[in-house]
């Protein structure tokens, strides 16, 4: 076995289908022996049906089923032991991979023989780059400079953004101190010697603490332009007051873990102060938070070959949304019918910000539409 997915999932039903009909397009175009592919589902205890309307659609896959939601970290050590794959890849289930994704990150693991982990460049639906797609380690100096708004008012400064290493090319491969769990693929043999993930953290800050620990390992984390996936985000991070309490509750276990007993007390108590008047702030501006779909009504415009548009366009007038035959340069609703459209197409297409459009998704042989326009709440699904 060469490669093995983990995919650990809550209540996302109609996006996981899309994830997996992706994944499974991705799978099937790999330049790798039939049957090489192996990929696991763990699902923490979903209550909207998502194993019982997924697993006849996807038999080849494997679903496993969790009695409670034991969090990100432990669900996916509870997938290790089963994988046997020489690369292990964790996805989030509210992303969508190219069909080269796979290739590419196998291809250059077998080029650079330093690499520990790999991650890709992620945009989120409306193709703006993801940021933490490469990052810097949280360091006191870091997570202070974040803090503060410093890092936004210089965004490619290496010391003020070395958070998200802005300093950085985004286009150029190179290595970085922290990938994303959302997309990170890892040499099983790496992660024999690192262990898996930290199960103290619930959700957030695991894929920091283990891009930590391959890096102190010897190994090196790389990120690769070379492949673009989506990364919805709103639907696995929605930044409510639970998300705040457990993301500033992660990043300070992180700090004592790994900083508190190294000489970084005393920066260590100022970040801890940072923290909470941050967590502060936070707390305070999520009622202003609002979500960038606009509420005007908006011309509908349907992209792939010309038998899946009508299919689709009956399947959207049966659902009361009018379709418009002629496509508008910005500020429309575009919908993908993705038989017929690569997603490598179609997330190279999106990613300029300057059309304002919002993007709806429709993979093959798929039950619904989703989409999302914002980074901290909940998508749009239009179920067909």
């Amino acid at each position: 076995m060469i490669l093995s997915v983990v995919i650990v999932s809550y209540n996302v039903k109609y996006f996981l289908e899309q994830c997996l009909s992706s994944l499974k397009k991705a799978v099937d175009g790999l330049s790798l022996p039939r049957g090489s592919t192996e990929v696991f589902i763990i699902d923490n205890a979903s209550t909207d049906g998502s194993l019982d309307f997924l697993e006849p659609l996807f038999p080849d896959f494997h679903f496993i089923r969790n009695k409670e939601n034991s969090g990100f970290a432990k669900a996916n050590n509870l997938a290790i032991p089963l994988c046997n794959g020489e690369f292990i890849l964790f996805l989030n289930p509210d992303t969508i991979v190219a069909e080269d994704s796979l290739d590419i990150c196998i291809s250059f693991f077998r080029d650079q023989t330093d690499a520990g982990a790999v991650g890709v460049r992620m945009v989120d639906g409306t193709g703006r780059f993801l940021r933490e797609s490469k990052r810097g380690f949280p360091y006191p100096s870091a997570s202070f400079f974040k803090m503060t708004g410093l890092a936004r008012l210089f965004p490619r400064s290496k010391i003020f953004s070395s958070y998200y290493m802005g300093h950085l090319d985004e286009d150029h491969t190179q290595a970085v101190d922290v990938l994303s769990g959302a997309f990170m693929m890892i040499k099983k043999s790496v992660l024999n010697k690192t262990g898996g993930f930290d199960e103290q953290f619930f959700m957030y800050a695991e894929d920091i603490d283990l891009s930590y620990r391959i890096d102190k390992a010897g190994f090196k984390n790389y990120y690769l332009p070379a492949t673009t996936i989506i990364h919805f985000k709103g639907e696995s991070t929605q930044k409510d007051f639970r998300y705040v309490k457990m993301f500033y509750s992660a990043m300070q276990l992180f700090m004592k873990k790994h900083f508190g007993n190294k000489g970084f007390s005393s920066r260590l108590f100022i970040m801890t102060l940072g923290l909470r008047l941050r967590q502060a702030l936070s707390f305070m501006r999520l009622p202003f938070k609002t979500s960038n779909f606009s509420n005007n009504v908006r011309p509908v415009f349907i992209k792939g070959n010309p038998a899946d548009k009508e299919i689709l366009m009956q399947r959207l007038t049966a659902c009361q949304i009018p379709v418009s035959e002629t496509e508008k340069k910005s500020n429309a609703i575009i919908f993908y019918e993705t038989d017929s459209f690569p997603w490598k197409n179609i997330i190279a297409e999106i990613r300029p910000e300057s059309k304002r459009h919002l993007y709806y998704f429709h993979g093959t042989g798929t039950h619904a539409l989703v989409g999302s326009n914002s980074r901290s709440k909940k998508g749009q699904v239009i179920v067909l």
